[in-house]
């Protein structure tokens, strides 16, 4: 299934960046203990800034969460599910499917939803574990409710597969934030546009991932990279290596032209389509690449733009392997 999903994983990035811009002149807390209930108070210390309990803000980020994500799917209910029949809820394997590049994103859009969110209750001044395990069980519950739409969609149905990754997704995130309180390993998305080469092949694109730029960045399998990327030096503590210093493996694929195959039919059965003659194969990477949040700023509002910037891969030199053999790129989106 397309990854309708990263809809609310970008809606919620630009969400977070101007919910938390709002504190920009409120870095330290400590000044403001007017606001606070003195018996409900505790100090969350972060790389930058220190935040206290502040039930104004457990009450904005709680109504942001219900009203910002209620309109999402209302949102996607209307753009996307509408076009298609209700049915009663049923279940769909699509584990063979788009090379499984559908299932990597259901996993970096449950890991950075949790990323997001959990830095959102942090910002209110939860507890550690409190900011933790509700920020990260955001993202499997958020995507979760996207699965139980398709499950009433008779183009789709729940897909056990989506649910799995989604899990993993937020088990990443959770799993790293309780045992070294950081993300040593993050999740990150690149997209780059592919020119098919011939006048069939876009045609057919176009039909199944969308003219516009926006939907070929949601849906064009073919133009997306999903990264896992390694800070250096918080493995390394005592190297002399940057702090900003990552390595990324990255995963890809390439000539899909439908969801298991690269034929398509019509209502009647009659093959429209058939380029089964074009290889479908994954790609891997391997590139250097830059934590955005490990570059140091006295501004709040470049520090949010760098974290909300960070969940994509920087451009970098990379080394791929695909069809057997390796291939250098000056620069990998």
């Amino acid at each position: 299934m397309f990854s309708t999903k990263l809809i609310p994983i970008l809606l919620y990035l630009l969400f977070f960046s101007s919910l938390s811009t709002l504190s920009q002149s409120q870095v330290n807390f400590k000044l403001e203990n007017s606001l606070y209930n003195s018996k409900n108070s505790e100090t969350i210390q972060s790389d930058n800034d220190t935040f206290q309990y502040n039930k104004k803000r457990v009450r904005l980020v709680t109504a942001a969460n219900i009203v910002g994500y209620g309109g999402t799917l209302i949102g996607l209910n209307y753009i996307w599910y509408a076009n298609y029949p209700r049915s009663r809820f049923h279940f769909f394997n699509d584990d063979a499917e788009w090379l499984q590049m559908d299932k990597v994103g259901h996993i970096y859009s449950a890991y950075t939803e949790s990323k997001a969110t959990m830095e959102m209750w942090r910002w209110a001044g939860l507890s550690r574990k409190k900011s933790i395990w509700i920020g990260g069980l955001s993202g499997v519950a958020y995507q979760s409710i996207i699965e139980i739409l398709d499950g009433f969609s008779s183009e789709y149905g729940f897909s056990p597969g989506d649910f799995a990754a989604n899990i993993t997704g937020s088990a990443i995130f959770i799993s790293q934030q309780l045992a070294w309180d950081e993300q040593k390993i993050k999740l990150k998305f690149s997209f780059h546009k592919r020119n098919y080469g011939s006048d069939q092949l876009n045609k057919r694109a176009d039909v199944i991932y969308g003219k516009s730029e926006w939907e070929r960045f949601i849906k064009d399998y073919n133009g997306q990279t999903y990264w896992a990327s390694a800070n250096l030096k918080s493995f390394f503590k005592d190297s002399k290596l940057p702090p900003w210093l990552n390595i990324a493996v990255g995963y890809g694929a390439e000539g899909m032209f439908g969801a298991r195959n690269n034929i398509a039919t019509d209502a009647n059965g009659v093959v429209t389509f058939d380029r089964s003659d074009i290889r479908r194969y994954r790609e891997w990477y391997l590139s250097p690449d830059i934590d955005l949040t490990k570059i140091k700023s006295k501004n709040k509002m470049v520090r949010v733009l760098l974290f909300v910037a960070n969940s994509f891969k920087f451009p970098m030199p990379s080394l791929e392997f695909s069809k057997g053999s390796f291939k250098a790129h000056w620069l990998t989106f």
